[in-house]
């Protein structure tokens, strides 16, 4: 069982069209609603992987109520209302530009205690815990880092994929699996990481500080993994179009089920799993789901590096 804690859920609608045209009434050929947030998106992923997934995190009671009725959830009903997402995803050329709502402001005073008693219940029966996504109002941003320091704690493997200050208090935490993406990556360490071996260089810091490795996402340029035993990169021979949201959850979930399945996971093959199981996602214009048909069948393709030599951090 893992457990996936998003904390500033969504409703992502995604208007599919022919072409966005801005300044102009336009009609929308198609429309699908249906819940949200980075860690329901690893959930649905997982789910389609043949794993077991639980969700948590904030909610309204609607929300909680819904997504209760869909998959295994127990959300904490402290948010006053749920943001929305837009994807408009346009089958012209497979553009997608987003819309992202703030989310609500919280003023519940005792929400985050009553998050980590319902974590903490949970831990003795969880294989992983993957808390991502953006926080809502008058949350802390050591709330994620403390939340996985709890699963840390417990001997549950832990991927933390959050951005800004909510990211550098996460990579304080000894054996958590950070996924920044490369902004994120640059923005946490202030060093401009362009080439793998520069992202190898600017994350040795944070392994030596207690990180058990990290999984920078670089787009069409793949994945980089960087572990205290070695650095690999990994990337497909020809990038795919398609909508990118919800790809890096998909990874997410790649990684996570194969921490969940091992205590020496093989890193190699878990950066070709994420790099395939997020391709797989981008052919799909709505986040949360994966095509594990094209998965299975650009698994052999993916492209592995390995950089330790290449590094001289590495003895």
């Amino acid at each position: 069982m893992i457990l996936t804690v998003t904390m500033n859920p969504a409703y992502d609608l995604t208007y599919r069209m022919e072409r966005l045209e801005r300044g102009r009434a336009q009609r929308v050929l198609a429309v699908e609603q249906r819940l949200g947030g980075k860690g329901i998106n690893v959930l649905r992923v997982l789910g389609q992987l043949g794993t077991c997934a639980r969700a948590t995190g904030f909610a309204d009671h609607t929300f909680a109520a819904a997504a209760a009725d869909e998959f295994p959830a127990d959300f904490v009903p402290a948010l006053p209302w749920v943001r929305r997402t837009l994807v408009i995803s346009e089958s012209r050329d497979g553009t997608a530009t987003g819309l992202w709502e703030p989310g609500a402001y919280i003023h519940e005073p005792h929400a985050v205690d009553r998050l980590a008693d319902r974590i903490g219940v949970l831990l003795p029966e969880l294989d992983g815990v993957v808390v991502s996504g953006s926080l809502p109002g008058n949350i802390g941003d050591e709330v994620p880092a403390a939340l996985a320091r709890l699963a840390v704690a417990a001997g549950v493997p832990t991927v933390c994929d959050v951005d800004g200050p909510a990211l550098k208090f996460a990579a304080t935490v000894p054996g958590i699996v950070l996924m920044p993406n490369q902004d994120e990556l640059e923005r946490l360490t202030g060093i401009v990481a362009d080439r793998p071996e520069a992202v190898v260089g600017a994350v040795r810091p944070l392994l030596h500080a207690g990180v058990r490795a990290v999984i920078a996402t670089r787009g069409a340029a793949g994945m980089i993994a960087v572990t205290e035993s070695g650095a690999w990169s990994a990337r497909l021979p020809q990038p795919l179009a398609g909508n990118p949201t919800g790809a890096g959850d998909a990874a997410a979930a790649a990684v996570i089920r194969a921490l969940a399945a091992t205590r020496e996971p093989d890193w190699p093959a878990v950066l070709a799993d994420a790099v395939a199981t997020s391709a797989a996602a981008v052919v799909i214009p709505v986040a949360g789901e994966i095509d594990p048909t094209l998965r299975e069948r650009l698994l052999p393709t993916v492209q592995v590096t390995d950089l330790t030599a290449r590094t001289p951090e590495f003895p």
